[in-house]
């Protein structure tokens, strides 16, 4: 049933004021740059200063980065002129928020709103354990070619266009980045409705693999009628869509309704041919970023821009063009000059970690490969630690510091050593965060690494700078 909020911004009247406790998240950072453009006023909190915060006080948000009620702007303390949006990644001690909340403000998840831009127009909202940023952004930059464009909310920063957000004036299309976290995709409407993955993932909040399955199968039901559902091959996850939802599945093998074939490998460069339902055949596609892990999601993507209304050319350009997002396999040093190489990837879970090694070695046949891997999160390294084990022992050397914690307080008995000790691979050493560099500083590479999503990448500037001295 929908709220009288849900109603004001579907009818256009959008709030006159927000406050983002948290703005400076990849995810609420969209929505900002969102109402923003459409004459909102904007202010917020964020822990820290980043580069994402600092853009966005440029475009006209007013952020604070001290936890402290007296920081909040006289004119945003009106509770029937402000919405106070929140993301799950703060924790219900903070003052701000806090503040709001005994203050009689209408205050709302970040995926509340998604859900009502959902409402409001055709939405693509792509899910996973993994695969979704990269598959978003490629979504959206085969849309950018289209004539109408696209909205799009992503939760990466879409190197192409330097931006997590896409904003189309005539365009109905909305490309979401659909999150399981705290069951934030349960708010949306799908028009398409993509699942890369289903990995078990965020046991803290599901508590076993069974509930986390249900989680993918209610985001499925979701799906408006007359829509559309694209599946990976082989998942666990039983759809459960209304009636008059057609259902394709999807690979970047030979099967599935949407696959890949005539996959062709060259000098750092990866195509094929995209072959659909009735007939459909898509030939010379050519891959931005060249690794094996993105024929998948340029699949899904491809699939999901064509039943949107894009022409081939554009599926064609729109991949052949695209970038990649930041930390999603972003290459910093590509091996010339007889340096190492140097790649940064967002994998946090193990599959991703396993196929973002076993990607490298395609590219790089024959040269060692090092990995530094910081763990992320007590309850993702006590529930995986074997996976993680197994899929980090496809490296030739692994670097391991201590736990990134996030939002989490430590676990008894919970460390990095509960993964180290059972990789199998020739080389293999914990090292404190702040002793990295030294270490890298006295140490030989072909291939650095650093996986995972903690913030190893504010160190890759210093870490290039050590590989570019060797």
């Amino acid at each position: 049933m929908m709220t009288e909020l849900d109603q004001r911004i579907l009818r256009g009247q959008n709030p006159e004021k927000i406050y983002f406790v948290g703005a400076g998240g990849i995810g609420m950072a969209n929505l900002v740059r969102y109402f923003l453009s459409k004459g909102s006023r904007i202010a917020g909190y964020d822990r820290t200063s980043t580069p994402l915060t600092t853009a966005l006080q440029a475009e006209g948000a007013d952020i604070c980065f001290d936890d402290d009620p007296d920081l909040i702007p006289e004119d945003f303390r009106n509770p029937a002129t402000t919405l106070v949006v929140y993301t799950p990644a703060i924790p219900d001690d903070n003052r701000i928020l806090s503040y709001f909340r005994q203050g009689g403000f209408d205050v709302v998840k970040r995926a509340r709103l998604l859900g009502i831009i959902t409402l409001h127009g055709r939405g693509i909202c792509i899910a996973g354990s993994h695969g979704k940023t990269t598959t978003c952004s490629m979504t959206a930059n085969i849309l950018r070619h289209t004539h109408e464009g696209c909205n799009a909310f992503l939760g990466g920063i879409l190197r192409n266009t330097g931006s997590n957000f896409m904003l189309s004036d005539h365009s109905d299309l909305a490309v979401i980045e659909a999150d399981e976290y705290d069951r934030s995709f349960h708010q949306l409407s799908p028009w398409i409705g993509v699942v890369t993955s289903c990995d078990p993932d965020h046991l803290d909040i599901y508590g076993d693999e069974e509930h986390y399955l249900e989680a993918f199968s209610k985001f499925t039901s979701l799906i408006r009628s007359g829509g559309y559902l694209l599946m990976h091959t082989g998942l666990k996850m039983k759809p459960d869509v209304r009636p008059g939802v057609q259902i394709y599945t999807y690979s970047g093998s030979s099967a599935g309704d949407w696959h890949a074939e005539d996959i062709s490998y060259g000098e750092g460069s990866l195509s094929f041919t995209l072959i659909g339902p009735e007939g459909l055949r898509v030939e010379g596609i050519s891959l931005g970023v060249p690794v094996e892990i993105n024929i998948d999601n340029a699949v899904a993507a491809a699939a999901a821009s064509y039943l949107a209304g894009a022409s081939q050319k554009a599926i064609r350009e729109g991949l052949a063009d695209f970038k990649g997002a930041r930390r999603r396999f972003e290459v910093y040093m590509d091996g010339s000059d007889g340096h190492p190489v140097l790649i940064d990837d967002y994998a946090h879970s193990p599959n991703e970690v396993k196929a973002s090694i076993q990607s490298v070695r395609k590219l790089y046949p024959g040269k060692k490969i090092c990995v530094i891997f910081q763990p992320h999160l007590y309850t993702r390294t006590r529930d995986f630690a074997p996976q993680f084990a197994e899929a980090l022992s496809e490296a030739d050397r692994v670097i391991m510091p201590e736990i990134y914690p996030a939002r989490e307080l430590p676990i008894p008995g919970v460390d990095s050593n509960l993964i180290l000790k059972a990789i199998n691979c020739p080389d293999k050493t914990y090292c404190e965060r702040k002793d990295l560099l030294d270490l890298i500083k006295i140490s030989n590479f072909e291939i650095l690494m650093t996986l995972g999503a903690a913030d190893l990448d504010v160190m890759l500037p210093e870490i290039k700078q050590l590989l570019l001295q060797k």
